[in-house]
């Protein structure tokens, strides 16, 4: 489970990998820092989905692996998310927070996106055992605020992007499934075999949501 749990970890780093080498290296194109705002936001917009994903892929096939990570996947949403913002804050912004607080202000995708990330930091602070132990069930209303997220998110791609509306769509597409699956409870047993029984015959068991 150790050596699952680092190699999970270790993928999800790779985008953040990538995008500080492609900066060492200079491969950012002519605009560098919206190239990384881009890359950044993306990530973090699609670890929020990932997230948001587990409990309708368990529902779907009763797989429930991926239940075991869905905190880790929701800090790293966090993580790119920030990443986002201080890319935004440090290397567009050159630490100004008047300009920040104009933004916000002035800028309705921002407020959306700053926002979204706001929402963000008490899901990170309280993502561990003893938090979850200790919150009982406020710990779920709290982290249901993820769905909220996952709206603020795809609103803040759809109003930033001028041109091209595909990717934002299709996040957007993702998000509506995820939550269609949710609200219909829409179920699609996992069929898998087990060992072969005494008989030599392979065994057939049907895993759904129920059983997981």
């Amino acid at each position: 489970m150790h050596f699952t749990k680092v190699t999970v970890f270790s993928i999800c780093l790779l985008p953040f990998t990538w995008m500080v080498w492609q900066a060492m290296n200079q491969l950012l194109g002519s605009n560098p820092v919206e190239e990384l705002l881009y890359q950044s936001g993306g990530w973090a917009l699609r670890f929020v989905l990932i997230v948001l994903a587990v409990s309708p892929l368990r529902k779907l096939t009763g797989w429930t692996t991926l239940l075991r990570f869905r905190r880790m996947l929701g800090l790293f949403a966090f993580f790119y998310a920030s990443s986002h913002f201080l890319v935004y804050f440090l290397l567009d912004l050159g630490m100004d927070f008047s300009f920040v607080i104009e933004d916000i202000i002035k800028r309705p995708y921002i407020t959306i996106g700053f926002t979204a990330l706001v929402l963000l930091i008490p899901l990170a602070l309280t993502s561990t055992k003893g938090m979850m132990r200790r919150m009982g069930r406020n710990w779920k209303k709290l982290h249901k605020l993820v769905y909220l997220i996952g709206i603020l998110g795809v609103v803040h791609y759809l109003w930033l992007v001028k041109a091209d509306l595909l990717e934002p769509l299709i996040y957007a597409a993702i998000l509506l499934t995820l939550f269609a699956i949710r609200w219909f409870d829409i179920k699609i047993p996992l069929v898998t075999f087990k060992k072969k029984s005494c008989t030599g015959q392979p065994g057939v068991s049907v895993v759904s949501d129920e059983t997981a």
